[in-house]
């Protein structure tokens, strides 16, 4: 098993998938779905490719989640090796999307081949779901799918997104949900005027600096067991005609959330307006909702996947809801359980970004007796 995901690993690595193109990845991992009995289902939106992979027609459903698509190389002249063709140095396999998120997307397939091979009457049911479209803006890929799903009242018991979520090393962390992204654009209006004359003139930039003091200062949430507090942080200011003797008409910033689930959109929109009112501001507010906060308890899935772990690897992995927005925000509106595991984080998005090639077995191992936790016993 260990070759076989080292080589499915590096055959995805040689499709050049910058997203939202798949080059090929999908092909590769239908053909071997295809013969294992699944049933395929593309859909296809937007020059995004999806598919929804299923095997049997009974519950519990057992999905796996991920995405074909890679982030740019940055300076090719940079690495070490071309990032399309995989390369093996010092016991790591470099290649762009080796670790993000390639080796987790040939463990899934090697993992079920396995346990298909093992127990060929399973009970419930094996899915996968696929896109092509994660790492861009994410409009057209697994949120359609679960557009889908959802439609026809098609449910998913539990969900494992491969997403690279270990930080030191294999085994090391299992995220059991996310924060939720609550963006904006806040345009505070003054009156344009000349500087030496500022009583003829409103000064938006002045106006708005108090409301911006409270809000950076503002507690928005305590955060709980599982999540730290709420966050809210400014990204960019633009303001002025860029003359030293003019005072600007408007000043515009661009703001972020990252919210637990100790908050809600309406709580956070609620307190933000009335900070602003109480300041007297005049202004326009847009909001973006990029992905509501999920969580998962301790329960059938993270013990399932705990004990393939502590009985691969002889570790105990932490919990952890760090880190920016992943597919599984959409996931968790059909399915109760949503968890990610993956290989080591550490050079994902990088130049040189690897995986190390002794945690291919060992992963593609714990995906397996995960299968083995959710669907014999």
């Amino acid at each position: 098993m260990h070759k076989d995901t080292l080589f499915l690993t590096q055959k995805l690595i040689t499709c050049c998938s910058l997203t939202p193109a798949d080059d090929g990845c999908q092909k590769i991992l239908i053909d071997r779905l295809e013969k294992l009995g699944f049933d395929i289902e593309k859909i296809h939106c937007s020059g995004v490719d999806n598919f929804w992979a299923r095997r049997g027609t009974k519950t519990p459903i057992v999905c796996f989640a991920g995405h074909t698509d890679v982030v740019q190389t940055g300076p090719l002249e940079k690495w070490e090796s071309d990032p399309f063709t995989p390369t093996i140095r010092d016991g790591k396999l470099y290649g762009r999307g080796a670790a993000d998120m390639k080796a987790s997307l040939a463990a899934f397939i090697t993992a079920i081949e396995a346990f298909v091979n093992a127990h060929p009457n399973h009970s419930g049911s094996i899915a996968l779901l696929i896109t092509s479209d994660e790492e861009g803006v994410a409009v057209d890929g697994t949120v359609r799918v679960v557009e889908v799903l959802k439609a026809r009242n098609e449910t998913i018991d539990y969900c494992i997104v491969g997403e690279p979520t270990c930080t030191n090393k294999l085994g090391d962390t299992i995220k059991n949900g996310r924060r939720g992204s609550l963006s904006g654009v806040l345009t505070v209006k003054g009156i344009q005027g000349h500087i030496a004359y500022p009583h003829l003139a409103k000064n938006p930039i002045h106006l708005a600096a108090p409301a911006v003091a409270e809000l950076a200062q503002t507690e928005w949430d305590c955060g709980n067991e599982y999540f730290p507090p709420t966050t809210w942080q400014i990204s960019n200011i633009f303001g002025g005609t860029g003359a030293t003797n003019v005072i600007p008409g408007e000043v515009k910033k661009l703001f972020n959330f990252r919210f637990s689930t100790a908050s809600t959109v309406k709580s956070l929109q609620t307190k933000f307006y009335e900070i602003l009112n109480r300041h007297g501001l005049d202004y326009d507010l847009q909001w973006t909702l990029s992905g509501k906060p999920y969580l998962t308890p301790k329960g059938n899935l993270v013990e399932a996947i705990n004990n393939a772990v502590k009985k691969t690897l002889g570790i105990e992995p932490q919990l952890s809801t760090t880190g920016g927005t992943s597919d599984g925000r959409f996931i968790a509106d059909i399915c109760p359980q949503v968890v990610e595991f993956g290989p080591i984080n550490e050079s994902i998005h990088k130049i040189n970004e690897y995986v190390e090639v002794n945690d291919l077995e060992q992963l593609s191992y714990i995906y397996q007796l995960t299968l083995e936790n959710l669907l014999l016993n």
